[in-house]
């Protein structure tokens, strides 16, 4: 490695974050880049630890130890070729993934791990920088056609892994506009949009068809697709909300976080009112109040005060982890149970922690208050359901006149294109498929959280390249195309 003592002499730095007062004004990134001394030293931290735990941490398998010394040591060619060995869209995780790398990572144990995920965005950009990203064009084909539903990380990760075994990939989206839930879902201040329209130019230089605007199972019927395709990838993502089901839930005013930050994308990418159709969606001079406490809700919390709340609180049901890690690390190379703060929880607001909401009351119509009780602890009930252990006489009233829910996902919707093609559905609600990602349909094959369920986008990345190789073999016979090493 770079620096044999440098994990000692050189303390973790993460990126500077703009002024919170400014940034809360307009909707750039949060994080600023990294000087290049700031990186060499960050990268020389990383141990010549022998067995690099990082690479287990990391659903792609990601060659960390190998691009962290490359950019120690300036070789962007190199750094790069390490980092896209294994991850379609470095750019992409290296602004979104909460780093599982990161906590495996040795220094870990006892100390502040490698800054993984800065040094891994700080390559990527410094290769389309010097102009050595570029589009990786087939030299052969194989005149086989394959049509990927979504275009998402998974779909988009499957259709470049495809079209370079030199197969014909189209991609069909039924948004306006490509690029899944990092589009219409992740907000342009942790991650602007110029860098899918970016990678979406190579792809389509590399000669992959995306079409937008078409609802597969309607604009194209099941039978269009197999007729036409010689295989089909499914990568619809996990789109179906959980919802609250308790007494004043319809109200107005209550809506599902994904609806609300499609909005406010829609907004900032010029359409008129949020575009998409449906009620108009804002916090702006609102008492806003996020039941979830996951990242979809703390982008909802940074999205709110952008545009004006009167108030902004987050509600988590589960009681505050501590902030401090024990000196050893009892929970290593596994994500460790402690307090996370975002970017967003810096900017104003605030969070209650221990809460359950047990109905909402309003007037006219119109939600004004969500009712809640304290809770003692969270245990698992009949059937896989959580009962909540409330404590007595803890009951709280909070004013709301918009209430979001951001409690995660149970799957894609199964009406449709899915009843259509006769795929299966497991017990948890996801496409059931074998171990080649192949559906009970042959030729049919599935892959991201249409089929693992709610997930990290490393995962999104690592499932549409495992589904490639899938689909490459069932063409083809057998693949060259690589396999993650989750696999």
């Amino acid at each position: 490695m770079g620096d044999s003592r440098a994990f000692i002499t050189i303390q973790r730095e993460m990126p500077r974050r703009r002024p919170a007062e400014e940034r809360i004004g307009d909707w750039g990134e949060v994080y600023l880049p990294f000087g290049q001394d700031t990186l060499r030293a960050q990268a020389s931290r990383c141990m010549d630890c022998g067995v690099p735990f990082c690479h287990s941490g990391c659903p792609l398998g990601n060659l960390i130890p190998d691009w962290n010394d490359y950019a120690y040591r300036g070789k962007w060619k190199e750094a790069l070729a390490a980092l896209h060995a294994t991850n379609n869209f470095p750019e992409f995780t290296g602004k979104l993934c909460p780093a599982p790398c990161e906590e495996a990572c040795v220094l870990s144990i006892n100390d502040k791990p490698v800054t993984i995920k800065a040094i891994e965005v700080s390559i990527i950009e410094k290769g389309f920088e010097l102009g050595l990203v570029v589009a990786d064009i087939p030299s052969e084909r194989t005149g086989k056609t394959v049509a990927v539903v979504g275009s998402g990380p998974a779909g988009l990760a499957a259709a470049q892994q495809l079209n370079r075994a030199g197969h014909h990939v189209t991609v069909f989206e039924k948004d306006d506009r490509l690029g899944g839930l990092l589009r219409y879902g992740i907000p342009d201040f942790k991650m602007e949009k110029m860098l899918i329209d970016r990678r979406i130019a190579l792809l389509e230089e590399e000669g992959i068809a995306f079409y937008t605007g078409v609802q597969v199972g309607v604009d194209v019927t099941a039978g269009d697709l197999r007729q036409q395709f010689d295989a089909v990838v499914l990568t619809g993502g996990a789109i179906r909300p959980r919802d609250i089901e308790i007494p004043g839930r319809e109200l107005s005013g209550i809506h599902f976080a994904m609806d609300y930050l499609a909005q406010q994308n829609r907004r900032n990418l010029g359409d008129a009112s949020g575009g998409g159709g449906g009620e108009e969606i804002s916090a702006k001079n609102k008492h806003v109040i996020i039941v979830g406490g996951g990242d979809t809700g703390a982008d909802c919390f940074g999205t709110a005060l952008r545009q004006g709340a009167a108030s902004v609180t987050q509600f988590q049901i589960h009681p505050e982890p501590p902030k401090d890690m024990p000196e050893m690390n009892p929970w290593w190379p596994e994500a460790a149970n402690l307090l996370r703060t975002s970017a967003a929880h810096e900017e104003g607001g605030a969070r209650e922690w221990g809460i359950h909401t047990t109905h909402f009351a309003g007037e006219n119509g119109q939600v004004k208050e969500l009712h809640a009780v304290r809770v003692e602890r969270v245990e698992k009930g009949t059937g896989g359901q959580r009962a909540v252990i409330a404590v007595e006489g803890s009951e709280v009233a909070h004013p709301a006149d918009l209430i979001l829910i951001a409690i995660g996902y149970s799957g894609p919707f199964t009406d449709g294109l899915l009843d259509d093609l006769g795929v299966h559905i497991n017990p948890r609600g996801n496409i059931a498929t074998d171990s080649d990602y192949m559906t009970n349909v042959p030729g049919v094959f599935a892959a991201g959280d249409c089929r693992r369920g709610q997930s990290l986008i490393v995962w999104a990345i690592a499932e549409g390249r495992e589904a490639a190789h899938g689909v490459d073999k069932f063409l083809m016979g057998s693949s060259r195309l690589p396999l993650t090493a989750y696999k």
